[in-house]
Order: structure tokens, then sequence, then C-alpha cells
């Protein structure tokens, strides 16, 4: 009995790395600590941003609408004058009240999430002294 048993294996670093890259979109996705971190960060930096800007562009097109009647360029007449003033005096309102809107939102979102952040960067911190 003459056996020729031979084995053949191919392997290509390219066409691996491919195929671990595509593996790896559908494996399920672990946030590192790190990863975590900077996405509490982000949050809370970035909190309150979009009800303030809300607060205070809607201000801004209210004053003007305002101005706009108070000055007579839409309509004419001591009541559209008078309208005018009033909308003037609600948008100005609201911008001012636009910071402070984004102070509270910031401050709830940075005490909600200020035990996990200071937990994590202790454990990195630890982490990366203990390794040195």
């Amino acid at each position: 009995m003459n056996q020729d048993t031979t084995f053949i294996y191919n392997y290509s670093a390219k066409e691996n790395k491919e195929i671990q890259d595509i593996r790896s979109k559908y494996l399920p996705r672990e946030e590192s600590k790190l990863e975590e971190l900077k996405r509490l960060d982000y949050t809370v930096q970035n909190s309150g941003m979009i009800e303030s800007l809300c607060a205070g562009i809607g201000g801004v097109l209210i004053f003007g609408l305002g101005l706009c009647l108070a000055m007579q360029v839409i309509g004419s007449g001591a009541l559209t004058t008078a309208l005018g003033v009033l909308l003037g005096i609600i948008g100005m309102v609201s911008m001012i009240v636009a910071y402070p809107i984004y102070r509270k939102v910031f401050g709830k979102t940075k005490e909600k999430l200020a035990p996990r952040i200071l937990e994590l960067t202790a454990e990195l911190t630890s982490g990366k002294n203990s390794a040195l």
C-alpha cells in the first residue's frame, strides 16, 4: 500500500486580518473601562447644551419677531407695536434663562454620574500604578 499523505496549508496574514475584522463586527461589543469613562465624561460635558440652545435660539427668534412688530416692519398700528414689545420681552427672558437652564441640567447630570466617574478613575489609576 502506497499511500501518499500530504498536508497542504495556505496562510495569508492579509486574509486572516480581513476575516478577523469581519468577525469582530458581529461579536457583541464589550466596552472597556476607559471607553466607559470617556463616554460618561462626554455625556456630562455636553449635557444641557441642546436644552439651552433651544431656549436661546427660540428666544432670539421670538425677540426678532417682536422687534419686527414693534418697528412696524410687519403690520401697523398701536396694537402691533404693543404685541411686538410684549414678544420682545418674552424673547429676552427666554434668552436670559438659557444659561441657567444649561447650568441646572449640567449640574444634575454631573451629580448623577460623578460617583461612577470617580470609581472608574480610581480603578484605572490604581491599575496603572500596580502595573508599574
